[in-house]
């Protein structure tokens, strides 16, 4: 650090848990092992649904890019945690901070959007099956993932430029287990109050707009397969939409606690906690929740793993 410019910082120490060395080879472990299954499962997911050309619509076409989203992710972040864990002072440069803090938060504002894009998708095919392939086709597909690739990066840009500009002087001791935006901007030596509403502003737009067409969506969703005359019918439907609904839920629940609650109301440790639900636990339930509950996922991954014969991609 230079003299000349107290707020000028070259690397950043992450305090981590607050917790006896014990405890944290025990949390090392645990991290450790949901993280493998994080990039097993989701790989395994990328995998067979390249692989089969059953699978080849565009629900698995979104649910591939969830699960790559979730690898990139869980990579973004864990390894770090995982450090701090075995490590006295875990350091992290200025740059690698600003990088992963940016790619973390851009990632996460793209899952936001990919969902609500999953939604419209279960929408279309449920509420008006017999255009779906008309309007859910290839170059559409391919159009909404680049652009919602595109809004999550650069609507990134905002809350880390706002963040990471402001003067620390001198400060570098972020009081989490990875660079977390909130967490960082708690070091600024000046006057946050305004960089704060922008970034709320910035998290409610990013957190609003897609919660709201999601549950638009299913409000035509539930009221359309109410309508349906078998029962087999409406199993078939419920069952379709049953596990973009948990993810929903558990992606969407958390991210609120993280972002949108009042920070008088959380704990910084805790906040620690949900931020590993937020980056490491749902990751890893994602792909969980989706063979567990699809047939024509568990058929395909069967015979990939026990080698018969599938259709080529």
């Amino acid at each position: 650090m230079e003299s000349g410019n107290q707020s000028l910082v070259m690397d950043f120490i992450l305090l981590g848990f607050s917790v006896s060395s014990q405890i944290k080879i025990v949390l090392f472990v645990v991290f450790l092992t949901i993280y493998l299954v994080t990039l097993i499962a989701n790989s395994l997911i990328i995998t067979v649904v390249r692989g089969d050309s059953r699978l080849h619509s565009p629900m698995y076409f979104f649910i591939c890019n969830l699960s790559f989203i979730d690898l990139c992710y869980a990579s973004t972040n864990v390894p770090t945690c995982l450090q701090g864990l075995l490590s006295e002072r875990n350091s992290i440069t200025f740059v690698g901070c600003v990088s992963q803090m940016y790619i973390g938060l851009s990632l996460g504002i793209t899952q936001f959007i990919l969902l609500a894009v999953m939604a419209w998708d279960r929408y279309v095919a449920i509420c008006n099956p017999l255009n779906y392939q008309l309007i859910i086709n290839k170059s559409v597909c391919i159009g909404l993932i680049i652009a919602t690739w595109a809004v999550g990066f650069l609507n990134a840009i905002v809350s880390v430029s706002f963040t990471m500009t402001t003067p620390f002087c001198g400060r570098n001791k972020i009081n989490h287990v990875v660079c977390e935006l909130a967490a960082a901007l708690r070091l600024a030596c000046v006057d946050t109050h305004l960089i704060e509403a922008v970034i709320f502003v910035v998290s409610f737009i990013v957190l609003v707009a897609p919660l709201s067409l999601i549950i638009f969506t299913y409000l035509h969703i539930i009221s359309t397969i109410l309508r349906m005359p078998t029962s087999t019918g409406r199993h078939k439907a419920f069952s379709t939409c049953g596990s973009h609904l948990t993810v929903v839920t558990l992606f969407y629940g958390t991210a609120i606690a993280m972002y949108m609650s009042p920070r008088s109301l959380i704990s910084r440790e805790n906040e620690k906690y949900i931020s590993l639900i937020y980056g490491l636990v749902t990751p890893a339930l994602n792909p969980l929740i989706y063979t567990l509950r699809n047939k024509e996922v568990k058929g395909s991954m069967k015979k990939l793993l026990t080698g018969t014969q599938h259709a080529e991609y």
